[in-house]
């Protein structure tokens, strides 16, 4: 186990150092920030101190290994725009998505579970069928079309839920949560419906296939053979076995709830990173792009690290240490 976390810190370190270089060259490549920055109607001398003091007049690979240098000592640069570090405007900005993406992938996990078993065990029913047809539409209709449709049946036509915004949050460990504060959930609800409906539709999927897979199996027939309730059956050796291919996919899916949510947090107004991140490439405020690219990159490797763990919690024959199966 320890030479397992051993490598994979190490291979974090890689990818982090890799995906560094390419988003710097990308980023720093493309625009000038000057031109937001400066009034057109600046002096050249005037551009000239604005750009010494940020940094931008000196070759692309001065800048890189300046950067590098302070990210090793954590930090990633100030803010063009606000002037304050930009990894504190992500992390100002990262409670909200968070809660965001944690709510999305609870409302995924907590219907898509039971409805894929559903349809699984009743492939042929009228409701299994609906399931699946209904998957279907959540893979095909684009995230920024169902947004509008919930505004404008939710809050425009029945004027059931808010439009937009993160309305009362309370404070929780340091952190504001809207979940906490009376009337927070009425924010965070259609968003979170939003975010969730591709995940749903991905889970109830892998459920029902993996469903139908385990009852094919011989510990299955055998279980009920011997006389188990149907209950136990279902509970205790079909989603004990199907779980495992959905914490590993759910896991994974997690981080492109956080790296993706930037279309949701768009429509509704919500404040996380993700609106933090557009805001910040509509004004070429490079620093705070480049951090939550990085931020986005570290995330990632985080929760498949954490998967791995509980893939081989979930199936023992998996050997972390060796990476061989008994």
């Amino acid at each position: 186990m320890t030479l397992f976390l051993l490598r994979r810190l190490l291979q974090t370190a890689q990818v982090l150092f890799i995906m560094s270089l390419l988003v710097f060259v990308g980023v720093y490549a493309v625009g000038n920030p000057l031109d937001m920055l400066v009034d057109p109607q600046a002096t050249a001398a005037d551009t000239a101190r604005v750009a010494a003091a940020l940094g931008l007049d000196q070759p692309l690979w001065v800048q890189y290994w300046r950067f590098l240098g302070n990210a090793l000592q954590g930090d990633l640069g100030n803010s063009f725009l606000h002037g304050t570090p930009a990894l504190q405007l992500i992390v100002q900005r990262l409670p909200a998505t968070l809660e965001l993406a944690v709510s999305a992938l609870l409302i995924a996990v907590l219907l898509g579970i039971p409805l894929g078993l559903w349809a699984g065990l009743r492939p042929d029913s009228f409701g299994g069928r609906t399931i699946m047809a209904g998957s279907i539409l959540g893979f095909s209709l684009p995230t920024f079309w169902v947004g509008l449709m919930l505004i404008m049946v939710f809050s425009v036509h029945l004027g059931w839920l808010p439009s937009g915004g993160r309305g009362p949050t309370r404070e929780f460990l340091g952190l504001e949560w809207s979940l906490l504060a009376p009337g927070g959930w009425r924010y965070l609800l259609l968003p979170a419906l939003n975010l969730a409906l591709f995940k749903l539709a991905l889970v109830i999927r892998l459920t029902q296939s993996g469903t139908r897979e385990a009852l094919l199996q011989d510990y299955v027939r055998f279980a009920r053979a011997k006389g188990l309730p149907p209950h136990r059956v279902v509970g205790v050796h079909v989603l004990k076995n199907i779980m495992i291919p959905v914490v590993t996919v759910v896991g994974l899916e997690f981080g492109t709830l956080i790296a993706f949510s930037v279309v949701t947090e768009s429509i509704f107004a919500w404040p996380g990173i993700g609106k933090l991140l557009l805001d910040s490439i509509n004004q070429l405020d490079r620093p705070v792009v480049v951090a939550y690219l990085l931020l986005i990159v570290f995330i990632y490797t985080l929760i498949s690290l954490v998967v791995d763990l509980l893939y081989a919690a979930l199936d023992p024959r998996v050997r972390l240490a060796g990476g061989q199966t008994a």
